[in-house]
């Protein structure tokens, strides 16, 4: 296995990161220095550091996520995070984010990088959102918010948008931007309230409580590696974004 790929398997850092500790001279493969070409024997021994470590079994875990717990590894102001709700054994960490107070389907592992491939933009993971809002969006609304909305940050792809009851959308985005449900919903008229995902790509939370979690099954985590639809090159001027 190619070291990189050793290190993301690892949970250290996803291959491009650990290509630059590579880079960054701080890997050692039994007591050389590791090369972006080299290739790590089952019983090789790796630091990082100086430090030792050891291959993972890899983990996948879906978290019904509950309000007021970031979406970190840790948090400097003390805060609840999802990898301390969870608890896992292995070294586990989220993919994407959800606010503090968006509630529903997360998914935290140490497969680095089927992470870094459902985290980048070009794998257009659906991700399906409740969202309870201030007013109740008129059809016009609901086709802008369908359509695309121009944010800040550049206009938003065309998503599928159904009300699902005075005040209540549903919709389904395959973009991950900050903030993006709320940001889209405010710039229509209305202020999101509660927002609740209840799928990732292929996991939905049917059977699993509100601050609890469970491993993915085998099938689950074949689908997570199909894309939803053909992965696209990102254009010039989306990666200056």
């Amino acid at each position: 296995m190619r070291l990189n790929a050793w290190l993301a398997r690892a949970g250290v850092a996803s291959r491009r990161g650990a290509d630059e500790l590579i880079k960054a001279g701080r890997v050692t493969v039994d007591g050389e220095p590791g090369m972006l070409n080299t290739f790590v024997a089952g019983n090789a021994h790796v630091e990082l550091d100086g430090k030792p470590l050891t291959s993972q079994k890899l983990a996948y875990v879906l978290l019904n996520k509950p309000a007021g717990v970031v979406t970190t590894a840790r948090d400097p102001q003390g805060r609840p995070t999802v990898v301390g709700l969870v608890n896992h054994k292995a070294r586990i960490v989220p993919v994407g984010r959800l606010d503090a107070d968006t509630t529903g389907a997360l998914l935290l592992t140490n497969d680095g990088p089927l992470a870094h491939t459902l985290a980048h933009p070009s794998y257009e993971v659906d991700k399906v959102y409740i969202a309870t809002v201030r007013g109740d969006p008129s059809p016009e609304a609901i086709a802008q918010l369908a359509a695309g909305v121009e944010l800040e940050d550049g206009m938003t792809s065309p998503a599928q948008v159904k009300r699902l009851a005075p005040g209540r959308i549903e919709l389904v985005l395959h973009e991950g931007r900050n903030r993006q449900v709320k940001r889209m919903l405010e710039a229509v008229g209305h202020r999101v309230i509660a927002l609740h995902r209840v799928r990732y790509g292929p996991l939905d939370l049917r059977g699993l409580p509100i601050g609890r979690w469970r491993e993915l099954t085998a099938r689950e985590v074949g689908e997570l590696r199909k894309p939803s639809r053909p992965a696209k090159p990102q254009s010039r001027s989306a990666r200056r974004r």
